[in-house]
C-alpha cells in the first residue's frame, strides 16, 4: 500500500526513501531546511536498531510508514528517523543533516552558535536546532508539527558508507547532496 508524502512512497525500502529524501524540505513547527544527508537502515541490517527485533525503545520504527522514530544516541543527543516499509517490518531513514533555511533565529538560539554551516550538520545538531525530542516519537510526518515539501529542483545524490556505526560500516547506505557544505562529514571517496 502506497504512503505518499512529498512525492515519496514511504512504503518503499529504506535505501530508496533515503535517496529520494535528499533535496526534500523538512520543517518542525516552521523551523527547518533542505535535507542534504541521510542514512538507510533495515531490520536485516546488523547496524539497525531493529536487527534484534522489537523493543520498547525501537517500537516506533516498526510502526506505520511516514512516521517519526526519535531516539537518544549515547544518552546525549536526539536523532530523527523517518519510518518506511510496511508496519511491522522495522526500517527507517536517519536524517543526518539539513541546509538551514527557515527559523534561523530559533535554530541559533537553540544551538548557541551563529555559523549557518554548524547549525544542522549532524543528527544531534539538527534535532537540537529543530527542537526535536522524544515527544516527536511516533508522530505522523504529514501532520503538525511536521511538514515535508517535495524537491523543487533536480539534485545530484552521492552514495557511500555510513558513518558513526560499528557494524556493516562499508554498506553504501549513506546518501548526500553532492557538493553540499552542510554535511555532517565529507563523503569518503572510494580508492581507485
Amino acid at each position: 500500500m502506497k504512503r505518499l508524502l512529498a512525492g515519496i512512497d514511504f512504503a518503499d525500502d529504506s535505501c530508496s526513501v533515503a535517496r529520494q529524501l535528499i533535496g526534500v524540505t523538512v520543517l518542525v513547527d516552521g523551523v527547518g531546511g533542505r535535507i542534504v544527508e541521510t542514512e538507510a537502515y533495515d531490520r536485516l541490517d546488523p547496524a539497525s536498531h531493529t536487527y534484534g527485533g522489537m523493543t520498547p525503545r525501537n517500537a516506533a520504527m516498526f510502526g506505520p510508514p511516514a512516521h517519526a522514530y526519535v531516539y537518544r544516541s549515547y544518552g546525549l543527543h536526539w536523532c530523527l528517523n523517518f519510518v518506511c516499509r510496511e508496519a511491522g517490518h522495522g526500517a527507517g531513514v536517519l536524517i543526518r543533516a539539513i541546509e538551514p533555511l527557515a527559523g534561523l533565529d530559533a535554530m541559533r538560539e537553540r544551538r548557541g552558535v551563529d555559523e549557518l554551516r554548524l547549525l544542522c550538520s549532524g543528527p544531534g545538531k539538527l534535532c537540537q536546532a529543530l527542537g526535536v525530542t522524544h515527544r516527536h516519537n511516533r508522530l505522523a510526518l504529514d501532520a503538525s508539527p511536521f511538514m515535508l515539501l517535495a524537491r523543487e529542483d533536480d539534485v545530484t545524490v552521492q552514495a557511500g558508507p555510513r558513518i558513526g556505526i560499528s557494524k556493516a560500516m562499508e554498506t553504501p547506505w549513506r546518501f548526500v547532496l553532492a557538493g553540499s557544505p552542510y554535511l555532517s562529514k565529507p563523503m569518503r571517496v572510494p580508492a581507485v
